[in-house]
């Protein structure tokens, strides 16, 4: 039985402490804020018409199996924890201009036949191509690289791909160049763009393997959890606590120990004695583990390429729009949003808020979270990182976090979804308060930008193991949950 250190309890290290706590290890996990959950955050605000529940992070679960996978490996059963409920639309598309909304959906022969009465035969028959090519990328990507660890490039250079694999993958494609090739409907290489930011990208530069993303949401579904994604890290630490795990919050971190090559424990904030481990498990950015945690220039050096991050509005809505449960209202110009949000350092551009963004709305049709007559809405747009530098934004500046709410708003109004005069209330939430409240630097979202190879799960001292969005296989639930099974698969069990 091995003494085990978790830092960090969002949902990778919450499924990483409750799968080696179910295989006989001894499992503490010390989290910074007060709650757990990590990015998967929760919000509550009453009004005199009731109160409004909102999820501040993950909207959409997807990859089922997953989960149930991680719940019957502690010896449970995800439905008796959670109740899932599918989507249809899973999401809806809502395009430039006065022509029809897309409706995305689980069953690809459907979802064809949207599309062709949509934008036509032809756009159908287009989509159905990349989807072939798409089931490709996603049955060699499963196979070779979500379930065990890729701690370098020689690993990936290294996996047997078959010769159709690595065509359909495409090194050297971007996601934007595979959408140009297969799809002629400039709408549906819209849609196929918003994948990139996914995983924090922008699509002009995103590697065409991205194209895996919306093939497992729309094979495999789109689900929400009744009474808001925030449950899940609720059923997490219920299984914890009930294997014997030690959960602290308020519990800072400062250093692990690691002199000669291997972990010895970590150091925590206002207490003198070192906590002894084994093994520690670090559930925080990658960055902040080789910058801060543990020091090391070598590892550190590959992390400055930053995710994109997010600007979110919390609203309470009279009345009822008539929304799906997922929107995308998108821009007329999606390269100006991209242009602004990542900029170009190397010409002197630097990052700002995009004008006209795309604009993710969500709506639950749930009465667990809204009063009767009533939406809570979660707003959503893509937006530079919190910082000084020239990639990045001082959304910390007074005024700027309100008047970009406004122009939110009012793009929202453009778009045909006019509220202003409808909200009892307004929260705004920037990328300098996720930072704040999760310890994601600068706010960004997924860590490093989207690529096949994100940091490695095995850390650079001998029993340090680095879990959760940043880290490999990549962000978004199901990847973070992926993540904690490959380090408890690789940590063993105590017998």
């Amino acid at each position: 039985m091995a003494r085990i250190v978790v830092v960090g309890a969002g949902v990778g290290g919450l499924a990483t402490a409750a799968r080696l706590a179910a295989t006989g290890h001894q499992v503490t996990v010390f989290e910074r804020a007060d709650t757990v959950g990590g990015k998967l955050g929760r919000y509550a605000h009453d009004t005199p018409a009731g109160s409004f529940h909102f999820d501040t992070g993950p909207s959409l679960l997807t990859l089922p199996e997953v989960f149930h996978d991680l719940f019957e490996a502690t010896g449970a059963k995800l439905d008796e924890y959670l109740d899932l409920v599918p989507l249809d639309p899973i999401v809806r598309h809502v395009f430039p201009g006065d022509g029809p909304a897309l409706d995305s959906c689980a069953d690809p022969v459907e979802f064809a036949t949207r599309i062709g009465a949509a934008f036509g035969d032809r756009a159908a028959a287009d989509w159905q191509r990349l989807w072939r090519r798409a089931a490709r990328v996603w049955n060699a990507s499963s196979r070779d690289i979500l379930r065990r660890t890729v701690d370098s490039p020689r690993d990936l250079a290294s996996l047997a791909w078959r010769v159709g694999d690595l065509a359909a993958i495409a090194p050297g494609r971007t996601l934007r160049g595979l959408g140009r090739r297969h799809l002629s409907d400039p709408r549906l290489r819209m849609m196929l763009d918003r994948y990139a930011t996914y995983t924090g990208a922008d699509p002009r530069r995103a590697p065409a393997a991205l194209v895996a993303v919306p093939y497992a949401e729309l094979a495999f579904g789109g689900w929400y959890l009744r009474g808001g994604l925030g449950t899940l890290a609720d059923a997490l630490l219920t299984r914890c606590l009930d294997l014997g795990v030690v959960v602290q919050t308020d519990a800072t971190v400062t250093r692990i120990d690691a002199t000669g090559g291997r972990v010895h424990g970590v150091r925590l904030a206002g207490v003198t004695a070192p906590v002894p481990a084994d093994v520690v498990v670090a559930n925080v950015d990658a960055l902040t583990v080789y910058r801060d945690l543990l020091p090391h220039p070598r590892r550190l050096a590959g992390l400055t390429d930053r995710s994109l991050a997010g600007f979110v509005l919390l609203l309470g809505v009279s009345g009822s729009t008539g929304l799906a449960h997922h929107n995308v209202f998108f821009p007329r110009d999606y390269d100006a949003e991209f242009d602004a949000i990542f900029g170009d350092p190397g010409r002197g551009v630097r990052a700002r808020p995009a004008a006209d963004p795309t604009v993710f709305v969500t709506v639950a049709d749930d009465p667990m979270v809204r009063p009767a007559g009533h939406e809570a809405w979660f707003v959503l747009v893509n937006a530079p990182r919190q910082g000084t530098a020239a990639g990045a934004v001082d959304w910390r500046r007074p005024g700027l976090a309100d008047a970009y709410a406004d122009r939110i708003l009012d793009v929202l109004a453009r778009r045909g979804m006019d509220v202003r005069d409808r909200l009892l209330f307004r929260e705004v939430r920037t990328p300098a308060d996720l930072d704040a409240a999760t310890g994601a630097p600068g706010g960004a979202i997924y860590g490093t930008a989207g690529g096949l190879l994100r940091p490695a799960n095995r850390g650079p001292a001998n029993g340090l193991w680095l879990v959760g969005g940043s880290t490999h296989p990549g962000g978004g639930l199901p990847m973070v949950t992926l993540s904690a099974q490959i380090v408890a698969d690789e940590i063993g069990p105590a017998w």
